[in-house]
């Protein structure tokens, strides 16, 4: 990882005090769509960020998880064919086959039933036009992972944000499905620790925070006046009570107090519907026994949490001052995974734990969707091994199965018991019973 590299930008706290006046509290607009629609149910949580759409099809997937670039989707020049959006006047041009490409991946997901939820990111791309527009003007070149928050600060970045928004709701989350259809959008990746992984420069957790509110919100409002039921979800990391480690206070934050001060700041302006996005990866990625860890404990006061103690999460989202017009918000699982240990046991490790946390979530009542990341390992993961697959590009079978593979495929059928059998004493459990403290 590089050396932290101080922000050029000038104090965020004076860019956001130039955006538009805070609503009186309680003030916010009702936003209504012109379709009226319940959010689509799904048939269980197995979900998967896809990477192969036939092979997740064969899987019986009921969510998938995609990766959306607002760095790839707009378009400054305006280039002949590209669609256009219209916001406050302006005509707004976005990339045809970066669209194109997405409705390849989406329309046959959802045509099956599949709730696909889309990560909506920014990253530094090599068009410093749309650098302007798309990343945040306290984004740091030194980030390590390329990814910036979104720019909402500056008129123009604002309104390309909004209208982005909007043009993606009106195309996959209104009645209509001719090009497929979203479930919810996930605003940006793992904020908590957004030095890595949605930089806006070295801020504290309250600026973090104000920005953020006011992007989620900009976002909601987008996708309300084109659907009723699209939903907006948070990304946080599995730090609780905690910082990563890797960051000092003003590149990570605990995830617990930054919510409260989320939601604290959306209620001043007008609570709207958000929801919660959540990576409960084990401890340490190496080690998939997540019910090992230590630092998952029961508490409110744990300093993570992981699959061990999620228990934690859905009574904390049931707090009074979490809740939306007196119910829970809802909570997806929207990237974690099980790492393949080195030697005989690994696949077995792997895939027991899997079952084991699968089981765990779907005796928890408040999440919808548990969304296994990778559907094939990756060579450049830091060494990570965490798919249903193995990447294995001289051998003749260049994606064969792991043990894990037909676990999940199994998941939510009338086999799964039987499937799971062999995890219970590798995960030191008696009856999958035991998996769940309420």
């Amino acid at each position: 990882m590089s050396e932290p590299h101080p922000s050029v930008a000038s104090p965020l706290l004076a860019i956001l005090a130039m955006l538009s006046p805070a609503l009186p509290l309680g003030a916010a607009p009702v936003i209504e769509s012109r379709y009226q629609e319940p959010f689509p149910a799904a048939a269980s949580i197995k979900g998967l960020q896809v990477e192969m759409v036939d092979d997740a099809l064969a899987l019986g997937v009921k969510h998938a998880a995609l990766n959306v670039n607002l760095s790839q989707l707009i378009d400054p020049r305006g280039m002949p064919g590209n669609p256009t959006w219209e916001l406050e006047g302006k005509s707004f041009a976005f990339q045809r086959g970066y669209l194109e490409q997405l409705d390849r991946q989406i329309k046959p997901l959802s045509d099956r039933g599949v709730l696909v939820y889309l990560i909506m990111l920014a990253y530094q791309s090599g068009d410093e036009d749309v650098n302007r527009l798309a990343l945040h003007p306290g984004y740091d070149r030194q980030a390590p992972n390329r990814l910036g928050a979104f720019n909402i600060v500056t008129p123009d970045g604002r309104q390309w944000f909004t209208a982005a928004f909007e043009l993606l709701a009106e195309r996959w989350s209104q009645p209509a499905q001719h090009h497929g259809r979203v479930a919810g959008y996930i605003l940006g990746n793992e904020v908590n620790s957004h030095w890595w992984w949605s930089n806006m420069g070295r801020v504290s957790m309250d600026t973090f925070a104000h920005d953020y509110a006011r992007a989620a919100r900009l976002a909601h409002d987008a996708i309300r006046r084109q659907s009723s039921w699209g939903r907006l979800y948070l990304s946080l990391e599995h730090h609780w009570n905690i910082r990563f480690g890797a960051g000092d206070e003003k590149q990570a934050f605990p995830g617990r107090p930054f919510l409260e001060r989320f939601a604290s700041l959306v209620r001043e302006e007008g609570d709207f519907d958000w929801h919660l996005a959540f990576h409960p990866y084990p401890k340490n990625l190496f080690e998939p026994r997540f019910w090992l860890d230590q630092s998952a404990t029961g508490q409110p006061d744990t300093p993570r949490i992981t699959f061990k103690n999620l228990e934690v999460l859905t009574r904390f989202m049931r707090r009074p001052d979490m809740l939306h017009a007196g119910s829970p918000r809802r909570i997806i699982l929207s990237e974690q995974g099980f790492h393949t240990p080195k030697g005989p046991d690994g696949e077995r490790i792997q895939a027991a734990a899997y079952c084991h946390a699968y089981r765990k979530v779907a005796g928890l009542d408040g999440i919808d969707a548990f969304i296994l990341h990778r559907h094939v390992d990756h060579p450049h993961e830091g060494g990570l091994l965490l798919g249903l697959r193995r990447f294995t590009p001289d051998q003749p079978d260049p994606r064969p199965r792991k043990m894990i593979y037909e676990c999940f495929r199994l998941a939510d059928t009338a086999e799964w018991e039987e499937a799971f059998r062999f995890a219970l004493p590798v995960a030191g459990r008696n009856s999958w019973d035991e998996s769940v403290e309420h």
